[in-house]
């Protein structure tokens, strides 16, 4: 995968070598009419010698062609795509381009782009509304040819801007049931995989840790494990929830110190963490303190990052396929892109992809 920028549109380089850079970057440069006053011909012929070759005679190629290195014009691809209506480039748009959890899921999109000869713009919208509706904004006014979109608001995401000018939407790990295409894990099933496994273990006292509770995705990890727990459970067991504001390694530790102030007959022996960074975060803090995992609190995390087997103690994670989560969006809003070139617009479709468990030690049996 190539470089990843987070500055205020990241940009991604593909095999064919392509950086998308936004307009407002863009070197003012020399123009092409300074071109064509330097080499004596009009604009138009300039024009052709960039696009059209053939049409020009060989003596004014060549001037006009020397004119344009000694003069070091370089076109704006971005302008003559929004003339041409050919773009060629399609962007993400991402709460928290920084999570790991994303690298896989960049890296199946842009397999799948560079191989149709497309490029990637990636921007992070840091769960900010505002900061959200700029990309989007921008978005339009570069005529990318389509959109993948982890939206902030997923309750009412806009899309009006969009649909008037026919940009395609694929919408990237959320469950909208709508007009567009989405592609997401089934995260109920995730949550249910991990409180089975804790209960399979013997544990009775299970905490889900992690996460604004108005967030789609951790409401649906706790209603899973509850749903197992409530299933499985002969009513001995406890069920705790401790929200955090944020998914990081510092809301894990947070979480840590709350568990650390109840009494250990009493505190949580199984932890279910609603990402591999609240969970490691979580480790660090307990192991800090003393507190012995798996023996006294054992512990779950979702997503299976790269980091997770390596550990202090390498940490059982839910894990989601996000290549192919990737891929499959990207494809799907290719195919999208493809069909509104030919004036048939697709129905939406929607898929899931169903999520599994990677035991390791930060779990243990339990009597």
């Amino acid at each position: 995968m190539g470089e990843t920028f987070t500055n205020p549109v990241a940009a991604l380089t593909t095999d064919c070598g392509t950086l998308i850079t936004p307009m407002s970057e863009l070197p003012s440069g020399v123009r092409i009419k300074d071109v064509a006053v330097a080499a004596g011909v009009s604009v138009g012929t300039v024009s052709n010698v960039l696009n059209r070759p053939h049409l020009v005679s060989v003596p004014t190629r060549r001037r006009v062609s020397a004119v344009i290195s000694r003069l070091g014009f370089v076109r704006s691809e971005s302008a003559r795509h929004l003339r041409s209506g050919s773009s060629r480039t399609v962007a993400m748009l991402v709460l928290d381009v920084a999570n790991p959890y994303l690298t896989d899921v960049v890296r199946g999109v842009e397999d799948a782009v560079a191989a149709a000869g497309f490029v990637v713009m990636l921007a992070g919208s840091g769960g900010l509304l505002g900061r959200e509706q700029r990309y989007l904004e921008m978005f339009q006014q570069q005529r990318v040819r389509g959109l993948l979109w982890n939206p902030t608001n997923v309750a009412a995401p806009r899309t009006d801007g969009l649909d008037r000018l026919g940009i395609p939407v694929v919408f990237l790990d959320r469950h909208l049931e709508r007009t567009h295409s989405n592609v997401a894990v089934d995260d109920v099933a995730g949550g249910r995989i991990a409180a089975e496994h804790l209960l399979s273990r013997g544990h009775r006292r299970i905490a889900v840790v992690g996460g604004p509770a108005t967030l789609a995705q951790i409401e649906d990890r706790r209603d899973g494990a509850y749903e197992a727990i409530r299933r499985i459970s002969d009513g001995s067991t406890t069920f705790l929830t401790i929200p955090t504001p944020g998914l990081t390694l510092r809301s894990g530790r947070g979480a840590a110190d709350q568990l650390l102030t109840m009494h250990p007959t009493s505190r949580p022996t199984g932890v279910f963490a609603a990402n591999d960074l609240v969970a490691i975060g979580l480790l660090q803090g307990l192991l800090a303190h003393g507190v012995r995992v798996p023996d006294e609190i054992a512990i779950v995390g979702y997503d299976d990052m790269e980091f997770a087997a390596a550990a202090a103690v390498p940490l059982t994670s839910v894990r989601a396929p996000r290549a192919e989560l990737g891929r499959h969006a990207a494809q799907l809003l290719l195919d999208e892109i493809e069909a509104r070139d030919h004036g048939q617009p697709l129905a939406p479709r929607h898929l899931r992809f169903e999520p599994d468990l990677v035991p390791r030690a930060s779990t243990a049996t339990r009597a």
